[in-house]
């Protein structure tokens, strides 16, 4: 007879068996299952699912959506607008005046159709400067720092934001980089 590859035989038929090999045999099975399990623990899946975490490459993709989410409005581009903010009730910007601070995609979009897209609505500066990009252990969390020249004007009046200083949380989410929060505010220097 034959039990796990190893050959004995049954008392009474004339059959042997070799307690000695049958327990090293065990133990070595017992020792490999051992190890092909904890191997299969240890490895740890990759932050984008697939592929390996490459910060070099995850950081020009960061900071496209970065520039994404103000300089859209250069040329109008609502598609990369849309696609830069996470599209639910969790995103959320702090403005320097609580008139401007948002809660959710649906008021960027609001925003969007009824103030930016109209004709008396005209980007005229993006300029992001100092950009510092960091990525969390796990790689699925990046956050920025940045000054911000947001320049734009209304019925043909400038306004905007000169030297504001912004940051923000980015999530990767279905593979896809989301700005989840931002913050933009001025040094208190500037009121003195």
């Amino acid at each position: 007879m034959r039990l796990l590859g190893i050959r004995y035989r049954v008392q009474g038929t004339g059959y042997k068996i070799n307690n000695f090999n049958i327990m090293k045999k065990i133990k070595i099975y017992c020792l490999l299952a051992g190890i092909l399990l904890l191997i299969s623990f240890c490895k740890q899946p990759s932050p984008s699912g697939l592929t390996e975490f490459n910060p070099e490459q995850e950081k020009i993709i960061v900071d496209q959506v970065i520039h994404n989410a103000i300089c859209w409005a250069m040329n109008k581009d609502t598609a990369a607008l849309f696609n830069t903010f996470v599209p639910d009730s969790t995103l959320f910007i702090f403005s320097p005046d609580s008139a401007s601070t948002l809660t959710g995609f649906q008021e960027i979009k609001y925003l969007a159709d009824n103030v930016w897209m109209t004709d008396r609505f005209k980007a005229i500066e993006c300029n992001i400067r100092n950009l510092r990009i960091k990525f969390s252990q796990s790689g699925d969390v990046a956050w920025y720092s940045c000054y911000l020249d947001d320049i734009s004007e209304w019925d043909g009046q400038k306004s905007g934001w000169r030297n504001v200083r912004w940051t923000g949380v980015l999530e990767k989410k279905e593979g896809k980089w989301l700005i989840m929060q931002m913050h933009f505010s001025f040094p208190v220097e500037r009121f003195k």
